[in-house]
């Protein structure tokens, strides 16, 4: 549905976006994430052609977004952060409005808002004036606007920011109906509501992309094993011996001790399943089990974790780049002489010029 290839955005000197591809599958719901600055808004803006890219390619269902921007911007519905709305308007009057400039065919315009607004539930909102209108029902139509033209694609930046919790729940309700029926790329800083509602998600850190894959796909990327969560009956030191004699078993690691029962965190192969084999070797030691769960990785680990690591190459990066750019300390004894005006361009020390100039000052002198 949409192919991103060496996706560039350069504000000056500043690299808002660094040379990124991925490409988006028909029928998906994926999440964008990344923290402030890495780069969120300024891809969504160019994939729905409000922003040219420095350099790459975007095509939307085919659609070059710059050789044929009227298709391809055709193709898809955009909800900014803040939807760009007049506000003396009445819902249906400015999504009409919308419509006409969508050139949705004049026969069409008064069904497709209809629809809108049923899908959006501005029914009963449809003649107030949208200032009037509580935040809530202003993301609605923005995203009711966003429905007009019945496009393939709908991207969401950030729709839930600033809603109350009431609110939230109406408007991911929203998203996962439109997920049925369209291509939905949803931008947001909840990682719990990206989890939720994301078949897939994409992560961007310091305008580039580090990772993507369902949440179930990074997490394994990102751990070489699996861990289990065991409560067991029984001293620290019986439990640790009987879960080190299972075969696959890593590492255990202690993570609580309380009226006799004692919590660990085993280490484990990928893919490997050794309930039956731990909970038998701590039957066969006497410590019966008393709780026992597969440990996984949630995405507020992942993005964490990718995040931080984007951050640490652009710090190798920079401490590279400034060794390259460091002069050693012969040179830079050099360029001190030179400033102090002890070394000639060429190199060559300057005492014999200082006492041919103190010769001819002393022989005008005589004169």
């Amino acid at each position: 549905m949409i192919q991103v290839e060496h996706l560039t955005k350069r504000y000056g000197s500043h690299l808002a976006v660094d040379d990124i591809s991925f490409e988006v599958e028909e029928g998906i719901v994926y999440g964008l994430l990344g923290p402030n600055g890495a780069g969120k808004s300024t891809t969504m803006n160019i994939l729905t052609g409000y922003l040219s890219a420095s350099s790459g390619t975007v095509s939307i269902d085919g659609h070059d977004i710059l050789e044929e921007a009227g298709a391809a911007k055709a193709c898809v519905g955009y909800l900014p952060e803040q939807p760009p709305l007049y506000v003396d308007m009445t819902p249906r009057e400015y999504l009409l409005f919308v419509a006409e400039l969508k050139k949705v065919k004049r026969a069409e315009r008064i069904e497709q808002v209809e629809q809108a607004m049923e899908r959006t539930g501005l029914i009963e909102m449809e003649n107030r004036l949208i200032k009037n209108l509580s935040k809530g029902y202003r993301q609605r139509v923005g995203l009711a606007a966003a429905l007009l033209g019945n496009p393939k694609v709908i991207i969401l930046d950030e729709p839930t920011v600033g809603l109350d919790p009431a609110q939230v729940i109406e408007i991911r309700s929203l998203i996962k109906e439109l997920g049925k029926d369209h291509t939905v790329i949803l931008s947001s800083h909840i990682l719990s509501e990206v989890s939720t509602l994301c078949d897939k998600v994409l992560i961007i850190a310091k305008g580039k992309l580090v990772a993507q894959g369902t949440p179930e796909e990074l997490a394994q990327r990102l751990t070489a094993g699996s861990a289990l969560n065991i409560t067991a009956l029984g001293e620290a030191d019986a439990v640790m011996n009987a879960l080190l004699t299972v075969p696959g078993v890593s590492e255990v690691q202690i993570t609580g001790q309380q009226n006799g029962e004692t919590s660990v965190t085993v280490q484990v192969p990928q893919g490997e399943d050794l309930r039956a084999a731990v909970s038998a070797a701590l039957a066969v030691a006497g410590c019966p089990v008393l709780g026992l769960t597969i440990a996984s990785m949630s995405l507020e680990d992942v993005f964490l974790q990718l995040t931080a690591q984007a951050g640490d190459e652009e710090a190798q990066e920079i401490l590279e780049e400034q060794e390259e750019d460091t002069l050693c300390p012969e040179d830079l004894e050099f360029v001190q002489d030179a400033v102090e005006g002890t070394v000639q361009p060429d190199g060559e020390i300057g005492q014999e010029d200082d006492a041919s100039a103190q010769a001819e000052q002393e022989e005008a002198d005589e004169k």
